[in-house]
């Protein structure tokens, strides 16, 4: 697991753009985060029970590419000093989704209403974090273009089991024309704490993608005639395996709508 310092974290005063997203979650005024707190961390969020805690840290160590965990906290601690000393994640994403037996029951702006004592939480890298060195190099992110959520698909690639969670890998997905994305394999593989290089390019068939115009999470982008699709790990995964499993309690982000944090997207860059 990477553990880095939050520059930001020991001033809960702070005026710094991670700081401020996070006060306009808890305000419900953030609808999405693509594009919100440039440089900053952002991360997917899973949260379980204790008893099921080890299995998923398990999990995610045999995936990292998908699951690479940035954060995690005490058992039944909301806090997560090492990303922010202020960050509470209870309240500091945009929309959470409640999962009861493998089945998404509530998708709350808070859940205030549904922490627990033996709760433990999980943040996994996002393939954000790797955008802005995308767009410092000029490749376009559609995207954030469009202003709507990156489009995520489930796959027929299958993620390595730890008992109960097994099921396919979600990926990401950015048009790019050939030039720009052997130019983003380069980039992001100096990203591998946030899902580093992609896992496919091209032909989303061959990854069981049926039709890229519908993406099971997240809204569809324009591809250009001169663009193929672009394929990242992404940290919506857990949902997908959550469902598969049928946990009896869980709780996710909503896909697109991420913890900022205030880890630095540079201070995860290997190279």
């Amino acid at each position: 697991m990477t553990v880095l310092t939050a520059p930001h974290a020991s001033n809960a005063a702070s005026t710094s753009p991670s700081y401020q997203a996070r006060l306009a979650c808890r305000a419900g005024n953030a609808e999405q985060t693509a594009g919100l707190a440039p440089g900053y961390v952002q991360g997917n969020l899973a949260i379980l029970p204790e008893k099921l805690a080890s299995a998923f840290h398990r999990f995610c160590q045999l995936n990292p590419k998908p699951c690479p965990i940035i954060g995690m906290s005490e058992v039944g601690n909301p806090k997560i000093p090492s990303l922010g000393l202020d960050l509470d994640i209870r309240t500091d994403l945009p929309r959470y989704r409640v999962w009861r037996d493998g089945e998404m029951t509530d998708e709350p702006t808070d859940i205030m209403a549904h922490w627990r004592d033996d709760l433990v939480a999980f943040v996994i890298g996002c393939s954000f974090s790797f955008e802005e060195a995308l767009m410092a190099d000029e490749l376009p992110i559609r995207h954030i273009e469009q202003g709507v959520r990156v489009p995520m698909y489930r796959t027929s690639i299958a993620c390595v089991p730890s008992a109960p969670f097994e099921g396919p890998m979600v990926v990401s997905m950015r048009p790019l024309k050939p030039k720009d994305a052997i130019r983003a394999v380069q980039i992001t593989s100096r990203f591998p704490s946030v899902h580093g290089a992609p896992v496919h390019l091209g032909l989303p068939q061959s990854i069981g993608i049926t039709d890229i115009a519908k993406p099971d999470y997240g809204d569809p982008v324009l591809i250009k005639d001169d663009e193929v699709p672009v394929f990242w790990a992404c940290g919506v995964t857990p949902q997908a395996v959550i469902a598969a499993a049928r946990v009896p309690f869980a709780i996710t982000h909503s896909p697109g709508l991420m913890l900022v944090t205030d880890l630095k997207n540079k201070q995860l860059a290997v190279l």
